[in-house]
C-alpha cells in the first residue's frame, strides 16, 4: 500500500522500473565481469578498476542527462495509464473492490469518505446508512454484485455526505469487471443533488402552470389525431360535468363532447406540412347530463412534415357563462353560427370556381375530403364521372343565377361503405362576387331501403311464377309416378321393360324434387312442424354430413350447451343443413378443407352484436355453418338467395340449392345471413325463434315396435274430384283395384250433383284444390252448408297454409302432390279408418 498525498488516488498494484535503465545496468555488470576473468591475472585488476571508472563517468553523465531531459528511457504512455488517468480525475467517486478488499479508489471517492489516507476508506455499503429505503436500495446493488449484474440506485441522504444542505441525491451504479479478476467490482457514486433539485424546480414550475390552467376562467383540452381527449382543465370539467379522473383513459372522446356533428368539423380543419393552423369556430359542446353548451372554440391543429394531422389544442369560451354575451350584430352572428353547425343538413358555399368558402358540421361528416379540399372543384373528388359531371353542371347553373336547378343524386364510396347523397344547388352572392350554396341530404338508408323493397318486389313475383310452375309441373308429375306403379305393378323385375319404367318413375321423382325446391322458395311448400332438439337433430344427421363432404374435407359439429326447443320440419331442416353443407364442399379448395357446423342459444339482447337490421329482437337457437373455402365476392353475396343464380359450372346447379334454404327458414319464422371475405371462407347463420312447449308437445322417446305387412285393400264409395283427366284416371284406377267404389267429378259443381244423385251416401272425398267453374274449398263448404258429413282429403301442388285460412272450420286432411299411388292408398285408408 502507497501513501500518499493528502486524498490522492489510491491504487493497491505494483509498479515495475524503468525497463531500459535496468537492462542497461545488467549488460554493464556482465561486461566487467567477462574482462575479470577472460583477461590475464596481472591485467586483470587494473582492466577492472579502468572500466568502473569509465562506467562511474558514464553514470554521471547519464543521471545529468536524464535530469535536464537530454536522455529519456520511455515519453510514451500505455492505454492503461491513460484509462487510470481518466479514473483519477473523474468528478464522480470510483471504488474497484474485490469482495470486501478495496482495490482502487479515485481522488473524488476518497472526498466523499473523507478519506486523507487509505487506511481510513470505506465500502460502499459501509459508507451509505440511514433510513430503510437507503439501507434496501444498498442491499440491491450490493446483492446485484454478488451476482455479477449492473445495477442502479438513486437514493436520498439526509444529512447529505458532504454536510452541505438539508438532504443530497446520490446515484449509485455498480458494474462487474470480470477481466480484472474473480469477483471484482466497480462502483461508481455520484452526487446529483443540482439536478434533482433543477427538476423538481422544473416539476413545480409544470404544476404551477397545470394549476393555472385548471383553474382558468376559459376552458381548454387537447385531443389526440384519433380524437381522444387527452387533457382537459377542471373548469371545463366542471361546464361539462365530467369527472377528471375518467379523462385520458378513454372516458372522453371529441364526438362524446361536441354535440351534433361538431367533432367531424374540428377533424376537417386542413393545413400545409409543418403548419400550425388555428380556427375560429361557434358550436355547441354536449354535457353529461344530455344538454348543450353554446361555446366559441379557438381550435389549434398542428400538422407534420407528411401533412398528416397532429395532436390538437382548443380554448373554450363559454357563451352561457355569467359573461354578458356581445350585443347587435356580434351576438346575431354568434347565433347563426350555432345554428348552421347544428343544423342536420349538410350546408356548404362555393365561390364561382368552385372553392370551397365555407361548411357546417354535417358537411364536414358526410362529406370530409370535400372539406378538407383546397382546390377548385374538391366537392367532385371521389364521384363517378357521370355524377361527377352532373353535379358540377347543377353547380354551374346555380353560380349563373338560374333558381330552377334539378337536385342530383350520386353515389360514392367511403370508409363506411357506399352512400348515397342528393344536393341541391341554389344561387349564392358574397361580397359582390357569384357563388353558390350546396345542400346536401345523406340518401343512403333510403336507397337501401328502396333496393330491398325492388328486391321483395321482384323475390315475390319470381315466387308467384315459381309456384305456378311448380302446381301445373306437380300435376303431370303425379300422372306419371302413377302410371309408374301401375306398369310396375303389372311387370316382373325379370321383364326386360320393368327397369326402363323404375328409370321413368326415378326421374319423376327427381323433378318432383325441383318442384319442392321450387315451392320452398315461394314459401307455399307444406311443412309438418314439430317440437325439435336441434343438438340431436345434427348429431343424428352428421353421419351422412361426413359422407357428404368427402375424405379431403373435414367436418366440425360443435354444438352448445342446454339448446332450446324450436318448432320446425325435421325433413326440411335437415334439408337445409345439406344444402349448406353441399356447398360448403364445392367451395373448398383441392387440397381440401374445413367445414364446422356450430349450435348455441341467442337471447333477445344478444341480437343486436350481430349487426344485422333485419334480425328482429327474440330468443333464438342459432346454428352456423363455417367453411374456410374461397368465400364469396360482396357483389354475389347479394344475389345468392336468388331462384336460379348460381356461380357454378354449368350443368352442376340449379341455383335452387339457396333460395331453397331461404324459403324454408322463413317459412319457420327463422332468418339466414351469409357472411363472407374472398379468400378466407364463409359462415351462414340461421336464426330458428325459440319455442316452449306444453308437456304434450315435449318430445318423447318412441318405443320401437315391430311393423305389420301393409294392407292396401279396402271398401268404401270415395268421391274423387280432379280437373286433371290423367290424375283423376290413374287416381280412380289404383282406388277401384283395392276395392273401393270410387264416384268420378271434374269439377266442383259436377261433385256437387253427384253427391245429390246417390243422396249424400258419400264415405270420403278427394278433391283437388284448384279447379274451374268452383274450387275445392268453395265445394267443401257448401256441402257443409248440405249436410255433408263426410270427410275430405285435399291433394294439391300449393302448400296446406296457402288455402287453409279460406276454409271453414271443418276436419280435412292434405295430400301433396306430386304423390304415389302407395301414399294415395294410405292416405285414403288412415281417414277411413279414423271416420269407421
Amino acid at each position: 500500500m502507497t501513501d500518499k498525498a493528502e486524498a490522492s488516488a489510491f491504487d493497491r498494484a505494483e509498479r515495475p522500473g524503468s525497463p531500459g535503465l535496468v537492462l542497461a545496468l545488467a549488460v554493464a555488470v556482465f561486461a566487467v565481469l567477462g574482462v575479470y576473468f577472460l583477461a590475464p591475472t596481472a591485467m586483470a585488476p587494473r582492466i577492472v578498476m579502468s572500466a568502473l571508472a569509465l562506467f562511474g563517468v558514464a553514470g554521471v553523465f547519464s543521471l545529468f542527462a536524464y535530469a535536464v531531459g537530454l536522455i529519456q528511457f520511455s515519453s510514451r504512455l500505455s492505454r492503461n495509464d491513460v484509462t487510470k488517468l481518466i479514473a483519477d480525475t473523474a468528478t464522480e467517486g470510483l471504488l474497484v473492490a474485490r469482495g470486501d478488499q478495496i482495490v482502487y479508489a479515485n481522488e473524488a471517492y476518497m472526498a466523499l469518505c473523507g478519506a486523507r489516507d487509505p487506511s481510513s476508506l470505506q465500502l460502499v455499503e459501509r459508507l451509505f446508512s440511514g433510513p430503510p429505503e437507503v439501507s434496501e436500495a444498498i442491499y440491491r446493488l450490493a446483492q446485484a454484485a454478488r451476482a455479477g449484474r449492473a445495477h442502479v440506485e438513486d437514493l436520498r441522504l439526509s444529512p447529505p455526505l458532504t454536510g452541505v444542505g438539508a438532504v443530497g441525491w446520490y446515484r449509485i451504479k455498480v458494474v462487474p469487471l470480470p477481466q480484472a479478476g474473480e469477483r471484482a467490482t466497480l462502483w461508481g457514486v455520484a452526487d446529483v443533488t443540482s439536478e434533482r433539485q433543477r427538476q423538481e424546480g422544473i416539476f413545480q414550475e409544470l404544476q404551477h402552470a397545470i394549476d393555472f390552467l385548471d383553474h382558468a376562467p376559459s376552458g381548454f383540452f387537447s385531443a389526440t389525431p384519433g380524437g381522444e381527449i387527452s387533457y382537459m382543465n377542471k373548469t371545463l370539467a366542471g361546464w361539462l360535468g365530467y369527472d377528471l379522473a375518467q379523462v385520458g383513459s378513454g372516458g372522453a372522446t371529441l364526438t362524446s363532447i361536441v354535440a351534433n356533428n361538431g367533432a367531424a368539423l374540428l377533424a376537417a380543419v386542413s393545413g400545409s406540412p409543418g403548419e400550425v393552423k388555428t380556427e375560429q369556430i361557434d358550436l355547441d359542446l354536449r354535457c353529461r347530463n344530455g344538454r348543450s353548451l353554446p361555446v366559441r372554440l379557438l381550435h389549434q391543429v398542428a400538422f407534420g412534415q407528411d401533412g398528416a394531422a397532429g395532436a390538437s389544442r382548443t380554448l373554450v369560451l363559454n357563451r352561457a357563462s355569467g359573461e354578458k354575451p356581445e350585443e347587435g350584430l356580434r351576438a346575431a352572428e354568434v347565433r347563426f353560427a350555432r345554428f348552421f353547425n347544428s343544423t342536420p343538413m349538410a350546408i356548404a358555399t362555393l365561390d364561382a370556381q368552385g372553392r370551397l368558402i365555407d361548411s357546417n358540421a354535417a358537411f364536414a361528416k358526410l362529406l370530409p375530403k370535400a372539406a378538407q379540399g383546397k382546390e377548385g372543384w374538391s366537392l367532385l373528388v371521389g364521384l363517378a364521372e357521370r355524377d361527377a359531371e352532373m353535379l358540377r353542371k347543377a353547380i354551374e347553373e346555380a353560380i349563373e343565377g338560374k333558381s330552377d336547378v334539378k337536385p342530383v343524386n350520386v353515389s360514392f364510396e367511403d370508409k363506411a361503405g357506399p352512400r348515397s347523397v342528393r344536393f341541391f344547388a341554389s344561387p349564392a352572392e358574397e361580397s359582390g362576387q357569384k357563388g353558390a350554396t350546396i345542400y346536401a341530404l345523406d340518401t343512403t338508408e333510403q336507397r337501401k331501403l328502396q333496393e330491398e323493397f325492388a328486391q321483395s318486389q321482384k323475390m315475390n313475383a319470381v315466387g308467384q311464377l315459381a309456384g305456378g310452375i311448380a302446381h301445373d309441373f306437380n300435376n303431370m308429375l303425379t300422372a306419371i309416378i302413377g302410371y309408374s306403379d301401375l306398369l310396375l305393378s303389372s311387370h316382373r323385375p325379370t321383364d326386360p321393360a320393368f327397369r326402363d319404367i323404375r328409370q321413368i318413375k326415378e326421374t319423376a321423382n327427381r323433378a318432383a324434387g325441383l318442384t319442392r325446391q321450387l315451392l320452398a322458395f315461394s314459401r307455399r311448400q307444406t311443412l309438418r312442424p314439430q317440437v325439435l332438439q336441434l343438438g340431436d337433430a345434427l348429431s343424428e344427421l352428421q353421419n351422412l354430413l361426413r359422407r357428404v363432404v368427402g375424405e379431403k374435407n373435414e367436418l366440425d359439429l360443435r354444438q352448445g350447451r342446454d339448446l332450446w326447443f324450436v318448432k320446425a320440419d325435421l325433413t326440411q331442416f335437415e334439408q337445409v343443413v345439406i344444402n349448406l353443407v353441399v356447398n360448403a364442399r364445392d367451395a373448398m379448395p383441392e387440397t381440401g378443407g374445413r367445414v364446422q357446423i356450430r349450435s348455441r342459444n341467442v337471447t333477445k339482447d344478444e341480437c343486436a352484436g350481430f349487426n344485422e337490421p333485419h334480425l328482429v329482437p327474440a330468443d333464438y337457437v342459432l346454428v352456423e355453418v363455417e367453411d374456410n373455402g374461397s368465400g364469396i365476392p360482396p357483389d354475389v353475396i347479394e344475389k345468392i338467395f336468388e331462384p336460379f343464380f348460381t356461380t357454378k359450372e354449368v350443368g352442376k346447379g340449379t341455383g335452387l340449392g339457396l333460395s331453397t334454404v331461404f324459403g324454408i327458414v322463413k317459412q319457420s319464422g327463422g332468418f339466414i345471413f351469409a357472411q363472407s371475405e374472398v379468400g378466407k371462407g364463409t359462415v351462414f347463420l340461421i336464426f330458428l325463434p325459440r319455442y316452449i312447449p306444453d308437456a304434450k308437445e315435449a318430445p318423447k322417446p318412441e318405443a320401437e315396435s315391430p311393423k305389420a305387412a301393409a294392407d292396401y285393400t279396402g271398401q268404401g264409395v270415395i268421391l274423387l274430384v280432379e280437373d286433371e283427366d290423367a290424375v283423376r284416371s290413374i287416381g280412380a284406377r289404383s282406388l277401384k283395384s283395392r276395392g273401393f267404389t270410387v264416384l268420378e267429378a271434374s269439377t266442383g259443381l259436377e261433385a256437387l250433383e253427384v253427391v245429390e244423385e246417390v243422396g249424400g251416401k258419400v264415405d270420403l272425398i278427394v278433391s283437388d284444390v284448384v279447379m274451374p267453374e268452383m274450387d275445392g274449398p268453395a265445394m267443401f263448404a257448401e256441402l257443409r252448408k248440405r249436410g255433408v258429413t263426410a270427410k275430405v282429403i285435399f291433394v294439391s301442388g300449393y302448400a296446406e297454409e296457402a288455402f287453409a285460412k279460406n276454409l271453414p272450420e271443418g276436419d280435412f286432411g292434405f295430400l301433396p302432390k306430386p304423390f304415389s299411388i302407395k301414399q294415395l292408398i294410405e292416405t285414403v285408408k288412415s281417414h277411413m279408418a279414423a271416420q269407421g
